[in-house]
Formats: structure tokens, C-alpha cells, sequence
């Protein structure tokens, strides 16, 4: 057996069956690259579903953690430390907000965000106890726990993990006539992916983000934007909610918060709405942890500079330029996103959007399928046009059968 199906064999023998990754075993990586164990290089088209919107190894973010890694790197929230103002802070001022409530992981901080919309309803808006309600959005993906896969509809990710937490009313994306429906007065939010990413890359109509901001104004709802993945640069602007000009009452943020090193996720609002927790009432042991608030922070500087939303949008219109001549060849329906982000639906007869991965790793490419048909599209912002004019023309090759 070669390296490779050792390590795979060995990782399919004692490892939890819940995920179905391509065959390649990565040893090593920086920038947009990747390198195998078997010395092999792969361009990375998919950045850890956004995580590492920075790159592999970027030298800022390893020095930030390797100084604080020197210093102190968990207190736990009993104490403060030296780092934690200043992370939340700034994050405040990057969302434009006034109070960050810290967690680690994506999921964490949407457990967090659907609390404290429960706990204004309660507190501020006057909802009768146990009567809140959250509208979402069909076809969302917001995580894995039990209440996030309580308002799923994908039923890979709800079978056999009922019973369901209650609470939760869905509607279709994108159909403000149904969103208007669904509103009452113990709705307490609306929680919405401004671009739907485990969907497919899914965007919304031109102008239902500012009528959804509009109607949850009306209602005294609050709106609450889900950017880990079309957040931090990733669309062409900090945050995707900004190609409208919306503001929502709440980001939820996340993956390339961290940088690709540690794992970092937040709610950032304002004071009304996290003004509402006193302590005890919720909280994380690693959640704002020195380390963690090291590394943010040089993210932080570094979207300050606005240089990586630019060239997400630069590079991005390149992607969806030549993306946009694959559609009508027979190989391509459709192809959606925004910025250095893209949704292939893969045509019926060309293979499914796992065929169309393995074949794109054959050729050094590494992207993800989702919902059959699709592959996503995300690279590194950091990657060189003519690296990304590589994979593409991979991709044309591999359609071209």
C-alpha cells in the first residue's frame, strides 16, 4: 500500500464515518497550495470552506500565534488578559457594532446568536416566556448541533437525530411573501445566510436583503446576518449584507475569523441586544482565549486595509467571467456567486459533482461537491490570477470529458 492508502485505510478503521473527503492525504501547505503526503501539489479551490480566506500559512497570522503562544494562551473567562479588549474592540468597529460576544467554533456562535434573540424576545420585546419564534430560511446550513439541525432541511443532516428543538418557522429563500406570512408578535428574528453556501452558492434576489431588513424594522424583529462563509472578504466586501447596503441587527461570524490557525467565531451587536446576558448566563471556556484573540486581531489589521475585499473582487470578476462561457457548452446549467466564490451545476450525463471532484484531484485541483450536482468554488483570496487561471482551465478540460 502506498503512503496515501495507509493513511486513508488507517483513518477509515479508527475515525467516525461522518464525512466522505476526497482521497488525498495533505502533509503540507502554504499559500494556495497544498502538498501531499506523497510529495504531490494541489491548488486549493476551496480554502477550507472559507476558513482560510488568508491562505496556507500566512506569515502574519503564524507570527501573531507563535508570539502569543510564547506569552499565555487560555486564562478561561474567570480572569482577564491583555488581549481581550483590544480583539473585541476592534471587531466591534470592523461590523460597525458596539459589543462582540466571543466562542470558538461557527456552530457555537449560531447556538449563541438563537439564544440571544430568544433572550431579547423575553427581555426586551416583551414575548410571552417559551412563545419566541425564529424565522430561517430553506436551504440553510448553519451547523451540526441538534437545535441548528432542528430548522434544517436537509435530511442527511436531520434522520435519525430527532427529537427536534421547537421554535423555528422556515420558509423559502428569497420569498419575502412568505416571510411576511410568517411574521407574529412573538417572532424575535430572522436568521439568514446573505448568500447560501452549503446550498450551492445560492443569491438572493436583487433587493431581498434591504426588503428583509425593512419588514424585521416593522415588526421589531431582529435581523441576524449568518457571514462565516460570505463573510471577512470572502464576496468582495467585508461582509456579502454590504453589496446592498444593509446593516443587520446581529453578524454571526466565524472560520475566516481564525484565520485558518485556531478556531474563532463571534456574535457582534449592538448593546441593546447583547446588553441583555449577565454573567452566568452563557459563556465558553476557550471563547475569547488569548490565542484566539491574537491571531483575530492581525485578521482584524489586515481586512482593515481593505486590500483582500479588493482583490476578491477583482479576482472574482475574472472567476465569474470565464466561469459565465462554460454555461450553454452542454457540461455547465448554471453558475452562481459573488466575488472569489462560485456554485457549478454540473448538467445531467457529465457526471455528479463527486465524479467531477475526484477528476479535478486527478489533475491537481481540489474543490467540493454538495447537493449532487454541484461543486463549489472558493479559493484562497490570496491566490494569484494565474493560479486561478490554471484550476479553471483544469476544470474546462475535465468538462470537456
Amino acid at each position: 500500500m502506498s503512503t496515501t492508502e495507509t493513511a486513508i485505510a488507517s483513518a477509515e478503521a479508527h475515525s467516525a464515518h461522518n464525512y466522505h473527503p476526497l482521497p488525498v492525504v495533505v502533509a503540507s501547505a502554504e499559500g494556495a497550495w497544498m502538498t501531499d503526503v506523497e510529495g504531490r501539489r494541489y491548488l486549493d479551490m476551496l480554502a477550507g470552506y472559507s476558513a482560510l480566506n488568508f491562505g496556507h500559512g500566512n506569515r502574519r497570522l503564524i507570527e501573531a500565534a507563535k508570539a502569543q503562544l510564547d506569552r499565555v494562551t487560555l486564562t478561561s473567562r474567570a480572569f482577564h488578559h491583555d488581549r481581550f479588549a483590544d480583539f473585541c474592540t476592534q471587531l466591534a468597529e470592523l461590523c460597525g457594532m458596539e459589543m462582540v460576544l466571543p466562542m470558538n467554533t461557527g456552530a457555537e456562535a449560531v447556538e449563541t446568536a438563537v439564544k440571544t434573540a430568544r433572550k431579547w424576545g423575553y427581555r426586551v420585546k416583551g414575548v410571552p416566556d417559551g412563545m419566541a419564534k425564529i424565522i430561517v430560511a430553506s436551504n440553510n446550513f448553519h451547523g451540526r448541533t441538534t437545535t441548528i439541525i432542528s430548522f434544517s432541511t436537509d435530511q442527511e443532516a436531520r434522520t435519525d437525530f430527532g427529537p427536534y428543538t421547537p421554535g423555528f418557522e422556515i420558509v423559502p429563500y428569497g420569498d419575502l411573501t412568505a416571510l411576511r406570512a410568517a411574521m407574529t408578535d412573538n417572532t424575535v428574528a430572522v436568521l439568514l445566510e446573505p448568500i447560501q453556501g452549503e446550498a450551492g452558492v445560492l443569491v438572493p434576489p436583487p433587493g431581498y436583503l434591504p426588503r428583509v431588513r425593512e419588514l424585521t424594522r416593522e415588526r421589531d424583529v431582529l435581523f441576524i446576518a449568518d457571514e462565516i462563509q460570505s463573510g471577512l472578504g470572502r464576496t468582495g466586501r467585508t461582509f456579502a449584507c454590504e453589496h446592498e447596503d444593509v446593516v443587520p441587527d446581529m453578524y454571526v461570524l466565524g472560520k475566516a475569523l481564525g484565520g485558518g490557525v485556531v478556531p474563532v467565531s463571534a456574535v457582534v451587536s449592538s448593546a441593546a441586544v447583547l446588553g441583555v446576558y449577565r454573567p452566568g448566563e452563557h459563556g465558553s471556556t476557550f471563547g475569547g482565549n488569548p490565542l484566539a484573540c491574537a491571531v483575530a486581531l492581525e485578521v482584524i489589521a489586515m481586512l482593515r486595509t481593505g486590500e483582500f475585499q479588493q482583490r476578491a473582487a477583482e479576482l472574482g470578476d475574472h472567476l465569474h467571467q470565464e466561469l459565465g462561457l462554460l454555461v450553454g457548452g452542454g457540461a455547465v446549467e448554471t453558475v452562481r456567486g459573488r466575488g472569489l466564490w462560485a456554485g457549478i451545476d454540473i448538467a445531467p450525463g457529465h457526471g455528479t459533482g463527486r465524479e467531477i471532484s475526484e477528476k479535478l484531484m486527478d489533475r491537481r485541483v481540489l474543490v467540493k461537491d454538495t447537493h449532487g450536482s454541484t461543486i463549489r468554488i472558493a479559493p484562497p483570496l490570496v491566490i494569484s490570477k494565474e493560479d486561478l487561471d490554471w484550476g479553471l482551465e483544469q476544470l474546462r478540460e475535465v468538462l470537456r470529458g
